[in-house]
């Protein structure tokens, strides 16, 4: 990443009002320094709302004409969601806003009076001044379609998150009042299986049936695969059931509702990834990036919500660095300490990537060969995992590339430094 401090700090001028605010839900509090992070006027306070977002405005213009200042930059902490709406405001009308790490500010809190003590006011002339000291960063909001993206797969997440709770109370359910069920069906949301817990749960409804009944039920949603030996093979085990006996009305309506709610969640992610694919359609270079073998549309839709429009960066080291995959190591003197990932930035970024890379490996023949070649090569050879971390910083290459140029998906572009090595090797 070119990370200029020098260039951040020069952007704080002798005419420039560093704004520091502490951000909470109802209430903000807001310090003004000058280059020189020398207090302008008195600390206040403000609303959340567009009465309060005019008095902040009013109270920077009345310090600007008192000081002689005429440039604004306002830093604050993204805490939560709720900075989201003091920065769309200040975006709007033309004024500078940067954030300051949170894990900074605390940091830095003890330096001025040597006190662990923490509040509003404090916190806003601290966050002012890692601004002065140019320790901030610019925010890239998401516009127009990858805003819908990122709001789409957010939204997606909090729905599988409560469809695995749903399976997890039907799975709860089974083990209560039919622990035979999975002796029979694998899995309890294939298509006969759903139907038999929708029309005949209980192993006291099952012994009720005939085997030809129970398959006639099924046909109606399933055509082939399941029969009559399956259906005399439910009932045996129904005979047999060692599930609990009490209760049998409520578990049953207890059972229909967590198999609607099931279904509902069902059918929503499956319009939520129709959504999505039809928002990827308009983010240009997409197309080349499916032809990635092992990628597919969620995958890279979950990390282009995470990111951005990739065009932003400068270089993809940046993208490394949002997903905290850059290297830190702990040394000091004669002792050298290991040498890991950061863990900073996204963790859903860097959750995503390990995940999409494990099929990428397994599927997809150049990280496969770039799996082996960092696993076997004679010198500083990888371990598995160090591999599967190099492996994510590499896709994040790929995928910058694709989309900062507008370049299809070239395999031997992802292999050209094992094929540069060999020759080398060979040269020797």
């Amino acid at each position: 990443m070119n990370y200029n401090q020098n260039k951040k700090i020069m952007q704080v001028t002798e005419r420039t009002v560093v704004i520091g605010v502490d951000i909470a839900k109802h209430k903000h509090f807001a310090r003004a320094l000058n280059y020189r992070g020398v207090e302008l006027g008195k600390a206040i306070s403000f609303n959340n709302s567009s009465n309060g977002f005019a008095s902040l405005s009013y109270w920077i213009t009345e310090l600007k004409k008192r000081h002689g200042l005429d440039h604004v930059i306002v830093g604050m902490e993204p805490t939560g969601h709720y900075w989201l709406n003091l920065e769309q405001w200040l975006r709007k009308h033309g004024m500078k806003q940067v954030l300051v790490n949170p894990a900074h500010a605390k940091k830095a809190k003890e330096l001025d009076d040597n006190s662990p003590t923490k509040n509003d006011l404090k916190d806003a002339y601290t966050i002012a001044k890692l601004v002065v000291d140019g320790r901030y960063s610019e925010p890239h909001i998401p516009e127009e379609e990858y805003a819908e993206l990122r709001l789409a797969m957010n939204h997606r997440e909090q729905l599988v998150k409560d469809q695995n709770a749903i399976k997890c109370r039907i799975v709860n359910w089974l083990d209560r009042f039919f622990p035979e069920f999975t002796q029979v069906f694998k899995t309890w949301d294939g298509k006969a299986a759903l139907s038999t817990l929708e029309n005949f749960p209980l192993p006291a409804d099952i012994c009720e049936l005939t085997a030809e009944e129970i398959v006639l039920t099924w046909r109606k949603t399933v055509s082939r695969s399941v029969g009559l030996k399956k259906a005399m093979e439910l009932i045996e085990v129904a005979r047999h059931s060692v599930g609990l006996d009490n209760g049998l009305s409520m578990a049953r309506n207890t059972l229909m509702s967590l198999l609607r709610q099931y279904r509902m969640l069902e059918n929503e992610l499956n319009e939520l990834e129709c959504v999505v694919e039809n928002l990827l359609k308009q983010i240009p270079a997409v197309s080349y990036m499916l032809d990635i073998k092992g990628l597919g549309v969620i995958t890279i839709a979950g990390i282009i919500a995470e990111t951005g429009n990739l065009t932003n960066y400068r270089h993809h080291r940046q993208l490394q660095r949002l997903a905290g995959l850059n290297l830190k190591e702990n040394s000091s003197g004669e002792h050298k300490g290991k040498t890991t990932i950061a863990k900073r930035g996204r963790p859903r970024l860097r959750a995503l990537l390990f995940r999409a890379i494990m099929p990428l490996v397994s599927k997809n023949p150049e990280f496969k060969a770039l799996h082996k070649h960092f696993t076997t090569r004679e010198n500083n050879p990888l371990k598995k995992m160090q591999s599967m971390i190099a492996l994510c910083c590499r896709l994040l290459r790929v995928l910058f590339a694709i989309a900062k140029y507008e370049v299809p998906y070239n395999p031997d572009k992802v292999l050209e430094s094992i094929k540069q090595q060999n020759n080398l090797s060979l040269a020797a």
